[in-house]
């Protein structure tokens, strides 16, 4: 926990993590699985990891983030 996250690692997870959510809800699973504890530590991390990418950096992560989960990132 105490190690960051490069901005590549970091852009690459929130994709993985986002398409992987978005597509298991398009195959039904239902939310009470979906939001697991496992992915609520896993979503949170990355949220922070994303607010302290963008106060470093400035630009942010150029359009990617973990808000708008149903919003596709292209």
């Amino acid at each position: 926990m105490e190690l960051q996250l490069h901005v590549y690692q970091l852009k690459t997870l929130i994709k993985i993590v986002k398409k992987t959510y978005r597509d298991f809800r398009l195959q039904g699973v239902l939310d009470v699985s979906l939001n697991s504890k496992s992915y609520e530590t896993v979503h949170n991390r990355l949220t922070v990891e994303e607010a302290t990418a963008a106060v470093k950096s400035g630009d942010g992560l150029q359009g990617i983030s973990m808000r708008d989960s149903d919003q596709e990132d292209d």
